[in-house]
């Protein structure tokens, strides 16, 4: 177990590091400079403001302070707003971005085995077939669609919910609506093939010989193997959810990193976009780490070597 840790540290460690260079190299690939936009401004002002942010220095200058910035943890001003850090950024953004996202994956989980739990124990029946339409449409109707089609039925149409701003616990209904219903319905469908499967098992009839009753059958026995298939996927949908909150923040005014990051882009903040991009890499790269090891321990018979954790 310890030798499979190290391994895949490493292995995160360099993935990082190829989407940061791959980050630092196609924002300087981008012909122009972020002074570019200020009409303004004289040609010796932009001259100077980009060797005051570094961006006079040889390329490899540039990347060799860029990856020390990653190594410190430390990226520098903003160069549309130098009077703010990237990290000043992060730390005002990245709690609101990280609490939209949780809730979501949370609503995500429990809405979509519920629903595929109930599917599979009523399969071929009405509410079966109810609960598949749901999770078809829930697959085919993009976040940011469906993000417009519920501000405008509940905020406007019936007014019942705020439609923007981070204020109250109600102003999160409607943007975890938008994003978690992609993600339930994948789960939802998931457990349900992955339920059916289950429950044709020889330990599951004999569960059943023994007189338990289905609540039990369910829960202690059918639900942890029919939860692998969720497991292998749920860095995926992680990853989703949360540069899908990107989107969502914009159209919901959400003042998370969605704000700070599609900003930048138009901005052509380097720092920012940089720092943003490595952060949340690392985050979903030490998700699917811990995805790793959670489907070891829900599998018994999924051992890791002690060689080199092959």
């Amino acid at each position: 177990m310890t030798t499979y840790i190290v391994k895949r540290f490493f292995i995160m460690i360099i993935t990082v590091l190829v989407i940061a260079t791959l980050t630092f190299f196609l924002m300087k690939g981008i012909p122009g400079s972020p002074f570019n936009q200020d009409r303004g401004t004289s040609e010796a002002v932009q001259a100077n403001l980009e060797a005051h942010f570094g961006l006079d220095q040889p390329w490899y200058v540039q990347y060799g302070v860029y990856l020390k910035s990653i190594a410190t943890f430390d990226f520098g001003p903003s160069i549309k707003n130098p009077d703010q850090t990237v990290n000043d950024l992060l730390g005002r953004g990245f709690p609101i971005s990280f609490e939209l996202g949780i809730v979501t994956v949370l609503v995500a989980l429990v809405s979509g085995i519920t629903l595929g739990i109930i599917a599979a124990l009523k399969h071929n029946g009405i509410v079966d077939y109810m609960a598949m339409t749901l999770a078809v449409l829930g697959i085919s109707i993009p976040n940011f669609v469906l993000a417009t089609l519920v501000i405008q039925q509940f905020a406007v149409n019936w007014q019942i919910l705020p439609a923007a701003t981070w204020s109250s616990p109600m102003h999160m209904v409607l943007p975890v609506i938008a994003l978690a219903t992609g993600p339930m319905a994948i789960i939802a469908r998931l457990t349900r093939s992955s339920m059916l499967e289950v429950l044709t098992q020889d330990y599951i009839k004999m569960a059943r010989a023994k007189g338990l009753t289905p609540f039990k059958i369910v829960v202690k026995h059918a639900l942890k193997n029919a939860m692998l298939p969720v497991v292998t996927i749920l860095g995926t949908l992680l990853a989703g959810i949360l540069t899908g909150t990107f989107v969502i923040e914009k159209i919901f005014a959400i003042p998370g990193m969605g704000k700070y990051f599609v900003d930048s882009i138009n901005n052509r903040d380097y720092p920012v976009i940089m720092g943003t991009t490595v952060f949340y890499s690392s985050i979903l790269v030490f998700m699917l780490f811990l995805v790793d090891v959670a489907y070891t321990l829900l599998d018994p018979r999924i051992k890791l070597a002690k060689k080199g954790g092959e």
